[in-house]
């Protein structure tokens, strides 16, 4: 994206900040970020991505929008239910900056085509909710040193994973080697729809700093947090021995 005056006073408020300036803006839009899953984490996250002035954005989701994502899914109104995710969530982007160069991925994420989806972005963010798709993710940036910005949310809880596999740091695997016998998600159990939001907006908070090389003290942990109680906790997560990527010889 070129800068230009009308760019510099759209994101005035940004560029006077010292962390950002004229330098970290250009940054922005010369970033790279690709969001599996444009549903309750994803949509936040691509708002303020996107009115953040990145610049290259890329989404992957094979979902129609149904009626019961409307609550918490906020990029989408009655009018597009039956129609891609990723496809109304690039209008959105466009309505907000057509400068942004947007990519859509209207398929499931797989072994197959990974590494063709991946590979063009720097930072990958996934809101995927489903343990396979997390594991195939998380392998593939940690065995090609890629950045990955996880969430996921169920009822009232969230959490939010900072992996920079730039940096010798435990793994997804390493916090959850199997998948649990008993998965909570939105369809079992619920959410709230202001989780979502919150979580998101984390997540998008994190592309930011790595985009900025502002260091991140969620590198190699994970924040929990829970929206009844207004808590918020960081716990380290530890390499473990077992773990099949081997993490703990990085």
């Amino acid at each position: 994206m070129q800068f230009t005056s009308k760019d510099f006073k759209r994101y005035s408020k940004q560029i006077i900040l010292k962390k950002v300036g004229i330098s970290g803006q250009k940054k922005i839009f010369s970033s790279k970020v690709l969001v599996i899953g444009a549903g309750g984490l994803g949509c936040p996250l691509i708002l303020y991505l996107a009115n953040s002035g990145v610049g290259n954005i890329g989404i992957a989701d094979h979902d129609r929008i149904e009626i019961s994502n409307l609550n918490r899914q906020i990029l989408y109104t009655h009018k597009d239910v039956g129609k891609f995710k990723a496809t109304q969530a690039k209008k959105i982007i466009k309505n907000i900056n057509n400068k942004i160069k947007v990519d859509t991925y209207i398929r499931k994420i797989s072994k197959k085509n990974i590494s063709k989806i991946l590979h063009k972005f720097d930072v990958i963010c996934d809101g995927t909710d489903n343990f396979s798709a997390r594991y195939l993710i998380n392998d593939y940036c940690l065995k090609n040193k890629k950045i990955l910005i996880s969430a996921a949310i169920s009822k009232f809880d969230g959490q939010i994973f900072n992996f920079d596999f730039r940096k010798k740091i435990p793994c997804f695997r390493c916090f959850m080697p199997e998948t649990p016998e008993n998965v909570n998600n939105c369809e079992t159990e619920g959410v709230e729809a202001t989780n979502a939001g919150i979580a998101g907006c984390l997540q998008a908070n994190e592309v930011m700093k790595i985009i900025l090389n502002i260091e991140s003290d969620l590198v190699g942990k994970i924040l929990i947090f829970n929206t009844i109680l207004s808590r918020f906790r960081k716990v380290k997560i530890s390499k473990n021995p077992n773990c099949i990527n081997k993490c703990i010889k990085k």
